[in-house]
């Protein structure tokens, strides 16, 4: 499974949906921006989009949710250390209040991997990250064991950018 983005404006990302509208698209509603998601186990319709392997999924994703993709750059030699971080992950944000799914996402052409989940809305995102199953997930970050501190995982500091579909969310 691939997940393809590009960016552009509101307008032309539903034009691009409505276009393809066979295709597991999802317009995302940034500050300022839209991407358009598109989920795949073939090619893209996308001309320059940034491509995605999906090396971890739970959950469906819809046009309905609240959108959040936290973006950690890795180094070449970062990459099986984190990769077998959330391979063997608590898998505790699935019986999460309003947890609707999650793509763990190696780049392809860049150094910059993705964790996207999707929740019913804003507040439950700011539930989970407030709750018991979140504080063990990261429970080791900062410590001597933290993949936060081994040397040579990250390339640069990690950034999250939050989106919204069209659809009214809580």
């Amino acid at each position: 499974m691939n997940i393809y983005l590009t960016s552009g404006t509101t307008e032309f990302m539903n034009s691009l949906r409505e276009k393809h509208a066979t295709e597991q698209m999802v317009v995302l509603h940034g500050e300022g921006n839209a991407v358009l998601l598109h989920e795949t186990t073939g090619q893209t319709v996308f001309q320059t989009p940034r491509k995605y392997e999906v090396i971890d999924s739970s959950g469906e994703l819809s046009d309905q949710g609240f959108f959040v993709l936290n973006n950690i750059p890795v180094t070449d030699e970062g990459r099986p250390i984190f990769e077998h971080r959330f391979s063997n992950r608590a898998r505790a944000i699935e019986n999460e209040p309003g947890f609707i799914a999650i793509r763990v996402l190696r780049p392809v052409g860049s150094d910059t991997y993705v964790i996207l989940t999707e929740w019913t809305g804003p507040s439950s995102f700011e539930a989970w990250q407030t709750s018991q199953a979140y504080n063990k997930a990261h429970e080791k970050r900062g410590t001597d064991e933290g993949i936060d501190k081994r040397p040579n995982i990250f390339s640069s500091a990690s950034y999250v950018t939050k989106y919204t579909t069209a659809k009214k969310n809580d």
